[in-house]
């Protein structure tokens, strides 16, 4: 049996109260999880509690109220909610200070190892960047991340053009595809390897000028990519 559930992709926290047809996203999130433990990692923006306050505001809205903050110093007791959560989301902030977290405390592992178990997993602005291929170092170098979406991901960058992303295209593969979600959309990378996109279309990029669009189709593979 496929255990694997989709990833939630989100520009920033409006889609934690978006509804779509009368029914909350995290409605439909929620119907993947069985035991209704939602778990929280804010290494990306330092553990602050006024983001922790948002991520429980959104669970309770879907009758999920067994929640936990999974500090950036992990005890015996963070890792064994987190090993019992069906939910996990990764928060926005800084995406190299998030990372370097996860390779210190082990949760680069641990995350991972929780969607091969069937966790479903949502990432915020620098989280959604941190489960796709890579985000960019302040010196401007490279850094590998989770690669459980097989794209670069980025988020609320149409103001500038997306440069960012197309950094980091122009410091990978060249086949390398990227999907940028502009401020306020999302996306759910699904199982089978499709891409649906959350509220507005979303952006792919290449290093092709001529290939930047945007796309109003709902889904996707890698391959119908330009």
């Amino acid at each position: 049996m496929n255990l694997l559930k989709p990833i939630f992709l989100l520009a920033d926290s409006q889609l934690l109260f978006w509804r779509e047809n009368g029914e909350l996203l995290l409605e439909r999130v929620a119907k993947t999880s069985d035991r209704q433990k939602a778990a929280y990692v804010g290494a990306s923006n330092g553990d602050q509690p006024k983001f922790y306050e948002i991520f429980v505001a959104a669970m309770e809205g879907v009758g999920i109220f067994d929640c936990k903050m999974i500090p950036s110093v992990l005890s015996e007791a963070d890792l064994a909610f987190l090993n019992d959560a069906d939910l996990i989301l990764l928060a926005g902030g800084d995406v190299e200070a998030g990372w370097r977290t996860f390779l210190s405390n082990g949760l680069n592992n641990h995350i991972v190892r929780r969607y091969f178990e069937g966790a479903t997993l949502i990432g915020i602005s620098a989280g959604a960047v941190q489960l796709g291929l890579c985000g960019l170092a302040a010196d401007g170098s490279l850094i590998e991340t989770f690669k459980l979406v097989p794209f670069i991901i980025g988020a609320h960058e149409e103001s500038n053009n997306w440069k960012t992303t197309t950094e980091l295209l122009r410091l990978s593969a060249t086949d390398t595809r990227a999907i940028g979600l502009p401020t306020g959309a999302g996306a759910v990378y699904h199982e089978d390897q499709t891409v649906e996109s959350l509220r507005y279309p979303l952006v792919e990029l290449s290093l092709n000028p001529q290939a930047f669009k945007q796309r109003s189709k709902v889904r996707y593979t890698k391959d119908s990519f330009l």
